[in-house]
């Protein structure tokens, strides 16, 4: 493991250099992993270690359309692909793969199949950070670990195919066998990960809530609103407004700060706009913390772990989530945003 030195701060980081397909095969090669659950991180996850010569089963409820995308993938009922409890039951290294709210729910079969020497593995914190409101508490026999994508199953399984790789996390919550290291590393470059950095589930879960509500997706969206509706008040057109929010940004910009960094990206544009960025982001900062503040409060109190609960176990859960959705698809910049995607090059 190589240590990785951040302005003073260090890290526990590991590579592909140091840790190769070759050697995660080697630590994997008596184990099956059973994939539980084909919805956003399942496919990826799950067609990854496939490529990668990892002997892989997915568990999913049959006659669902995930279930019928597991076998157009190439997953194949009876060999590869059984219901969950059949995958539970074969599986040495459990990938615990459901949503949330569905983790709940299918803990105590999962938890009847969790013999010892097995391994639980997740992609996300949650349900062992909140286990008194998630309920999940593991066997002291089994490694409990868990691999975090810093991206969609979709991203992780694109970079995959072209030959990159999407950066996770890693943290070890219980050893019981002494080779959870060896599992969790294996298990992190077989999906296809770019490097691995070390953290634990209690803050990969904080980091994780508080970012998809903040940058990644909830900040941007409503700074992307904003900008746009007042481009708009002001007399912009929807494609103006739209191509100054959104489409520079991401097809653009974006790109760059992603290559070489935002300094490089401000070193390289107009003297105009660096003067207009450098005296705004500060103020962008100050105007935002406090709201940051107040959202990291509301993850590390519990408060967004339980909404999330409360609202996605609820029977019309999808129901009112495609209103909500539907809000965001109907609003004039994403309508502006589809007929600009589809005026691109690559769609003509």
């Amino acid at each position: 493991m190589a240590k990785l030195n951040f302005g003073g701060v260090e890290e526990n980081v590991v590579t592909r250099e140091e840790f190769p397909l070759q050697k995660a095969q080697e630590v994997l090669k008596d184990e099956v992993v059973a994939v539980i659950g084909y919805g956003v991180q399942g496919p990826g996850q799950a067609l990854n270690q496939k490529d990668n010569g990892i002997n892989v089963i997915v568990g999913q409820r049959k006659n669902s359309k995930s279930w019928d995308k597991a076998v157009a993938d190439g997953f194949v009922p009876g060999e590869t692909l059984f219901e969950i409890e059949e995958a539970l039951q074969k599986g040495t290294i459990i990938c615990y793969l459901l949503s949330d709210a569905a983790q709940i729910e299918y803990w105590p079969k999962v938890k009847q199949n969790l013999t010892p020497g097995k391994a639980l593995y997740f992609s996300h914190g949650f349900g062992i950070t909140f286990n008194e409101r998630t309920g999940i508490v593991p066997p002291a026999e089994v490694d409990v670990f868990l691999v975090a994508p810093k991206g969609s199953g979709t991203s992780l399984r694109r970079m995959f195919l072209q030959d990159r790789g999407l950066n996770s996390s890693f943290a070890i919550y219980q050893d019981a066998t002494g080779k959870a290291r060896d599992r969790v590393t294996a298990l992190g470059i077989a999906i296809g990960s770019g490097y691995l950095f070390e953290t634990d589930f209690k803050k990969e879960v904080f980091s994780d809530l508080a970012g998809e509500r903040g940058t990644l997706m909830g900040a941007v969206q409503g700074i992307f609103a904003a900008q746009y509706d007042v481009l708009r008040k002001n007399g912009h057109s929807p494609s103006e407004a739209f191509n100054e929010t959104v489409e520079e940004l991401t097809q653009s910009l974006m790109p760059l700060v992603a290559e070489n960094g935002m300094d490089w990206m401000y070193a390289n544009c107009s003297t105009t706009a660096q003067r207009g960025a450098l005296d705004w982001w500060k103020r962008f900062r100050d105007a935002t913390s406090p709201l940051f503040e107040e959202l990291y409060d509301s993850v590390a109190k519990g408060a967004e772990a339980q909404r999330s609960i409360d609202s996605n176990s609820k029977p019309d859960y999808r129901e009112k989530l495609e209103v909500e959705l539907a809000e965001l698809r109907e609003s004039e910049m994403w309508r502006a945003g589809k007929t600009v995607r589809s005026l691109r090059p690559e769609n003509n």
